[in-house]
């Protein structure tokens, strides 16, 4: 039954299929990262907490855990310090949305083990939108192990993929979890632009750029946003820097493969898109989960920290923008580039303006660009 279910997973599209028991091994590390507030504004990290702990609130009489993992496309260049006017979107959101893509294929595997059981076990998948700690499960089946960077590293496949686990009553065999490989290598811990890693398999997900990309609805702190680069969704460094990354192999998943206008993302476009047109251009993509205001406020950054006056114009026309979230940004990256047009439009703006912290965002711009005239 075992061998059979992992020779279905991968008739389904997988890339490979482990058994885990349901008890999470990493439950203790995970309130540790909780208790010191290091997953900043991510509530629903804790708000669940006693599912992750014990599956059985997920599924009553739990036995096993299924995981799955599935590759997406690695970036065609190593990530730039050194930016344009172009926008930085994480490879594995610049196709489909991975939860549309792979949770049907992790149901259909929970039908086949209901079919071949007469009903007699039920199933339950989980693909990164539920409490279960996936990375824990997968690791415990043998898919990989934890790297530095807190994500699940495979010697076959390095460290592009997802992964999905399905909870089910039949039990079957555990696999034996994977040797730790990462010995003496910290090149992905240096990667990171904004020093994320407090220490090896320990982030602080406020300094990461996902997550202030795409999970922080608020302002981006001052100080990180110089660090971010051209990055809009995501950020790819850590991940690149792994040398476990060489043996992987291609992906062909049609679903997966980069949209166009995603690598690079047009950022003058992206600034001009109202909601409509943001919903649209992005339908079925995870970059909806920034929302209009998240991904403009990011645009609004990278075509700071660009530097190049043809970004100006956008920017400009980003202070009447609805949102004050994107007026602010908008605010600061005409600051960092500077000039005479800019200048007047921020002083015009500021006349304008109702919102206190856009003025302030406005007010700083103006002070700082007053320094470089002198």
């Amino acid at each position: 039954m075992k061998e059979a279910l992992k020779a279905r997973a991968i008739e389904l599209g997988f890339d490979g299929a482990g058994i885990a028991r349901p008890t999470p091994k990493t439950l203790e590390h995970y309130r540790d990262w909780l208790a010191r507030g290091l997953h900043g504004e991510m509530e629903y990290l804790a708000r669940r907490e006693p599912q992750r702990a014990d599956p059985s609130l997920l599924l009553p009489d739990i036995r096993s855990v299924i995981a799955v993992i599935k590759r997406y496309p690695a970036p065609s260049h190593s990530p730039a310090r050194t930016v344009a006017p172009a926008g930085a979107v994480s490879c594995y959101a610049q196709g489909d949305d991975y939860h549309d893509v792979l949770r049907p294929r992790l149901n259909e595997l929970g039908r086949w083990i209901e079919n071949q059981t007469g009903g007699a076990h039920a199933a339950r998948a989980f693909i990164d939108s539920g409490p279960a700690l996936e990375r824990d499960y997968a690791v415990q089946a043998g898919l990989g192990w934890f790297g530095k960077h807190t994500n699940v590293l495979s010697r076959a496949h390095g460290n592009w993929f997802f992964i999905g686990v399905l909870l089910t009553t039949l039990k079957l065999e555990p696999d034996e979890p994977a040797r730790d490989h990462c010995g003496t290598c910290s090149r992905c811990l240096t990667a990171c632009p904004t020093n994320a890693f407090i220490a090896p398999r320990l982030l602080d997900a406020r300094r990461c750029i996902s997550y202030l990309t795409i999970e922080l609805k608020g302002a981006i702190p001052r100080e990180l946003r110089p660090l971010m680069g051209n990055r809009i969704f995501g950020c790819d460094d850590c991940l690149a820097a792994c040398p476990w990354n060489r043996f992987a192999h291609p992906e062909a998943e049609p679903a997966f493969q980069a949209r166009e206008g995603l690598a690079p993302a047009d950022l003058t476009e992206i600034m001009r898109l109202d909601d409509a047109a943001f919903r649209k251009r992005f339908a079925g993509s995870p970059i909806l989960r920034a929302k209009r205001r998240g991904l403009l406020r990011n645009a609004a950054i990278a075509l700071g920290n660009s530097g190049r006056a043809v970004a100006v114009p956008v920017l400009i026309e980003a202070l009447s923008d609805a949102e004050a979230l994107v007026r602010g940004h908008a605010a600061w990256a005409l600051g960092r580039i500077g000039g005479r047009s800019a200048h007047e439009a921020l002083n015009a703006a500021l006349d304008r303006e109702p919102d206190d912290w856009v003025k302030e965002e406005i007010t700083t711009a103006l002070g700082e660009m007053g320094e470089m005239l002198d």
